[in-house]
């Protein structure tokens, strides 16, 4: 084998390692708390609603956060409006407060909650675990437990839960 054929089959070798790590990387790579919920589909107005809140590096950040997740039907079972008003800028401090109540602090997997439990919210006031009744938080069922991202946990519910307001 000649230098050039020699030399042509280290670039080879080398491009090839490149992609290769390159791939890797980017399986090695998790989703965060958004992107996992952008992926999953059903999340458009939660991720609409903390665009306007200014919750989106939050929900990106290190973390770990538990975020009870409604979906998109979860919403439109709000009375007629809601949604479009808490989303005008004059309503941003409520919607960060209803927002906020559906996170709470660490990585609570499903196997963590018991019934009865209270858990404090980022919003600052208690949410109630049932699982008589589910898993329920509050008043919404659990529909979908432990959806895993890089950055915390996604629980989805089927309903908007409100704190005390």
């Amino acid at each position: 084998m000649n230098n050039k054929g020699f030399t042509d089959m280290k670039i080879t070798k080398i491009a090839a390692a490149a992609i290769l790590s390159l791939g890797l990387s980017a399986q090695a790579m998790a989703a965060d708390i958004v992107d996992t919920a952008k992926s999953a589909g059903s999340f458009n107005t939660l991720l609409a609603a903390a665009t306007a809140a200014g919750l989106v590096d939050t929900l990106k950040g290190p973390g770990p956060l538990t975020v009870f997740a409604p979906t998109d039907e979860a919403f439109a079972a709000l009375p007629a409006g809601t949604v479009e008003d808490l989303l005008k800028p004059e309503n941003k401090e409520t919607l960060v407060k209803i927002l906020t109540y559906h996170v709470v602090p660490g990585n609570v997997m499903a196997a963590d909650l018991q019934d009865g439990m209270m858990a404090k919210t980022v919003e600052g006031s208690d949410v109630t675990i049932d699982l008589d009744s589910g898993p329920m938080v509050n008043d919404a069922k659990i529909i979908s437990a432990d959806v895993k991202a890089d950055n915390g946990v996604i629980h989805v519910i089927d309903k908007v839960i409100m704190p005390p307001m």
